[in-house]
């Protein structure tokens, strides 16, 4: 008869050929895996340095390219807007720095227009909160000669009033004080819905408004239409009206998204690489073809059919 001595050294033995086999077959199986994994490991480090290596040189690219156009803006704009007359409108949101590099470019230093002033629109402006009192002040600013269309909303009355105020398709009639549309602007002004810098109540005959960098949050549909409300009536006003920003813009949820999917794309061109130099002599470039009747969309977002206007216009050749 088989004792339990005999039992427990037979278990032992079974443990230990069982350990034994493992130790053998993770030894066998180590070496290759550790070498795939080795070669694997290398063509990663070498793929990444190769990608670092393009990514710096697309980042000179980028900035030799910014210093051209920088340096040729000038010389490529001159006499583009001679004669011509702009004012800036800034959306909540919009960057200062691309807004004033724009105004540097328009003015007789370049494309030679006269910059009239600035008028920055308040988040009060798109507040749901005051959509009664924009529309009766809308009401009460509105001049003798303006009728509403059927159906106006806030929005588009207070746009259509503030863009009698800013802009006129007369080149005749630009650069002159109004009392009507100064008072219109200081009612504006002191309701909390715009600020303004300048002299824009001299009015001008074209407008570039600056898209807000970020798209708007709570509300953004209504706050789109509202601003593209005001952009379309500036347009109506005036002899052109271009909505700029950066690409961030054009991304879903953007004004210039926003506008290239309503009906007034049809009528307001716009730039969605206003952070970029070239971006913002595309920007000078768009509103000279609003003088000639053509509407486009320029940059490098959804639904811009262009880098900039094709042909562009030749210098001079609006004045």
């Amino acid at each position: 008869m088989i004792d339990f001595r005999y039992h427990l050294v037979s278990i032992v033995a079974i443990f230990l050929s069982l350990a034994v086999g493992l130790v053998l077959g993770a030894t066998a199986l180590s070496d290759p895996l550790l070498g795939t994994l080795k070669k694997e490991s290398n063509a990663a480090i070498k793929r990444s340095e190769e990608l670092r290596a393009r990514q710096l040189e697309l980042l000179k690219q980028i900035e030799g390219e910014e210093q051209f156009s920088r340096t040729v803006a000038r010389q490529l704009l001159a006499g583009r807007l001679k004669d011509q007359s702009v004012v800036l409108v800034e959306t909540p949101g919009a960057g200062q720095e691309s807004l004033n590099k724009i105004s540097e470019l328009l003015g007789e230093d370049a494309a030679g227009a006269t910059v009239t002033g600035r008028v920055t629109i308040q988040k009060k402006f798109l507040d749901d909160d005051q959509l009664a009192t924009l529309d009766q002040l809308a009401e009460q600013l509105r001049p003798a000669q303006m009728k509403f269309s059927d159906g106006a909303g806030p929005y588009d009355k207070a746009g259509q009033v503030l863009a009698a105020a800013l802009l006129t398709g007369d080149s005749a009639k630009a650069l002159r004080d109004d009392a009507s549309g100064k008072a219109t602007l200081e009612a504006f002004k002191s309701a909390g819905f715009v600020t303004v810098s300048g002299k824009p109540a001299q009015h001008a005959t074209l407008a570039v408004m600056v898209a807000p960098s970020s798209p708007y949050q709570d509300g953004a549909d209504v706050d789109n239409r509202a601003l593209i409300s005001l952009a379309g009536a500036l347009d109506s006003a005036g002899r052109g009206t271009v909505l700029a920003g950066p690409t961030t813009a054009a991304g879903e949820g953007g004004l210039i998204a926003a506008l290239r999917e309503s009906d007034a794309a049809d009528e307001v061109s716009s730039v969605d690489v206003i952070d970029q130099s070239s971006g913002q002599v595309v920007t000078v470039l768009a509103l000279e073809s609003q003088i000639a009747g053509k509407t486009g969309h320029y940059g490098t977002g959804e639904g811009a059919g262009a880098y900039l206007p094709t042909p562009a216009p030749a210098p001079g050749g609006s004045g």
